[in-house]
């Protein structure tokens, strides 16, 4: 279980200069106070599952650096260090880096100048890593990644994000060992081929992105139909309130890198 089970996460509280955050379609600046309160709820979510949360302060030079699963990929074996796609990000990593190498023993770059991949393109399961390209991760940035995790015993597999969508996680995440919620439109690629999959509910595909956690699945507040089918399933789910990351392409998986560490 160790896609889901953890006991450690890293957050950063939300800079005031989030609203100048990258965003694919302007919906409105979001709301501060509201989305702080959002990410209090959602830390409060996490601890109760009886992890460790450590709480980074707001960096004001990077408006989107709440949005910290971009940065890192932490595994059971160590901690790669991304490179993130948008070049207003691009420092948000190294700024991280420091943190988790005091947790982990290992930890690895990716460093290519050509290559570019970001954590929310990135889906672990009990059997292997699915990587998806998109506007934020190229080929070069996968290639790299594979090489990275050589001698990890770990399986990567290159997908593809829908047209239009940010992240391949935007779309899909991970229920348990073999179930991933998805939308209908990523799914038709085959890209879930041998797990068990769940669709998010027509007009719900901003429920995709969920995390589980533990014993929990977080997933954003305002999607009934997605939420009775997971609760149908058997999952015991936490709602959080969404909209304002929702405003700058962010969703529950964004906010947190989730992990057990590997010290020396």
């Amino acid at each position: 279980m160790r896609s889901y089970r953890f006991t450690h996460a890293i957050t950063r509280k939300p800079a005031s200069s989030i609203l100048h955050g990258l965003r694919a379609v302007d919906t409105g600046n979001p709301d501060l106070g509201l989305m702080e309160r959002h990410h209090s709820a959602y830390i409060a979510v996490l601890r109760e599952t009886g992890a460790t949360v450590i709480e980074l302060d707001p960096m004001e030079n990077y408006p989107d650096s709440v949005f910290v699963e971009d940065t890192a990929l932490c595994l059971p074996e160590g901690v790669i260090i991304m490179r993130p796609g948008a070049p207003s990000r691009l420092g948000e990593a190294a700024e991280m880096a420091p943190h988790l190498q005091k947790l982990y023993s290992e930890v690895r770059w990716i460093e290519g100048p050509d290559s570019f991949i970001e954590g929310g393109d990135i889906l672990v399961t009990e059997r292997e890593i699915l990587v998806g390209r998109s506007a934020r991760t190229n080929a070069n940035g996968v290639a790299e990644l594979i090489r990275k995790v050589d001698g990890w015993n770990l399986a990567v597999r290159e997908v593809h994000t829908p047209p239009g969508v940010l992240h391949f996680k935007t779309d899909c995440s991970l229920l348990d060992g073999e179930t991933i919620l998805s939308t209908k439109r990523l799914d038709a690629s085959g890209c879930f081929n041998g797990y068990r999959v769940i669709h998010t509910a027509e007009g719900e595909e901003a429920a995709a992105n969920t995390i589980r956690f533990n014993d929990l699945v977080l997933m954003p507040s305002g999607f009934a139909r997605t939420r009775d089918t997971l609760l149908a399933a058997g999952f015991e789910v936490r709602e959080i309130g969404n909209s304002e990351c929702a405003k700058l392409d962010g969703g529950m998986s964004c906010l947190s890198l989730r992990f057990t560490p590997k010290a020396a």
